[in-house]
This record gives structure tokens, sequence and C-alpha cells, in this order.
């Protein structure tokens, strides 16, 4: 699956979970930019992926870790999240 297209179904999802609808979003969005980040036509920006979770009141990071669960199905979620962990630790471990 392409990234673009995992990330429209974690949104969508996280949306719906939210109980939220896509005029909910007008304020960093329109509708029509929406469905398209939605169907996997477009990708965000950073700045709009912030704003978006800002909407969803979760984290940028928590859309992304959602995006590449959809895309890597066969990747477990404990599996990603240590992985992540790991990488974390190195860089900050790199920066001391």
């Amino acid at each position: 699956m392409e990234l673009s297209t995992a990330f429209g179904l974690a949104l969508k999802q996280l949306r719906k979970q939210s109980g939220l609808t896509q005029e909910d979003f007008s304020n960093v969005s329109s509708r029509t930019y929406l469905s398209s980040l939605e169907r996997g036509i477009k990708g965000p920006t950073i700045e709009k992926l912030e704003q978006l979770a800002g909407v969803l009141d979760v984290h940028p990071a928590t859309m992304l870790v959602a995006a590449y669960l959809q895309k890597d199905s066969g990747v477990g979620r404990r599996d990603l999240i240590r992985r992540i962990e790991a990488e974390l630790k190195r860089l900050e471990e790199a920066g001391n």
C-alpha cells in the first residue's frame, strides 16, 4: 500500500473514532482538501499534519504511526513502537 493511501485511511479512522465530520476540520482545511487526504490523493505538509492532529486531539506522531501500521499491515504495533523507541534512544545518546 502506498503511504499516502495508508495515511488517508489512518486519518479517516482517527476522525471517525473521534466522532468528527470533515466539516469539523474547517478551521484548518477545506472539506475538499480533507477528502483528498483521506482518499490518498494528496499528502499533508508537516504543518498541516500538526493542525489536523490538533483537531483530532492526538500527537502528530500518532497519526504517522497509525499510517505506517496501515501501510505495513504485517508489522505489529508493539514491534513498531519498540523500533521507534530504540531509534529515539540512539538519537538521544548521540546528542549527549
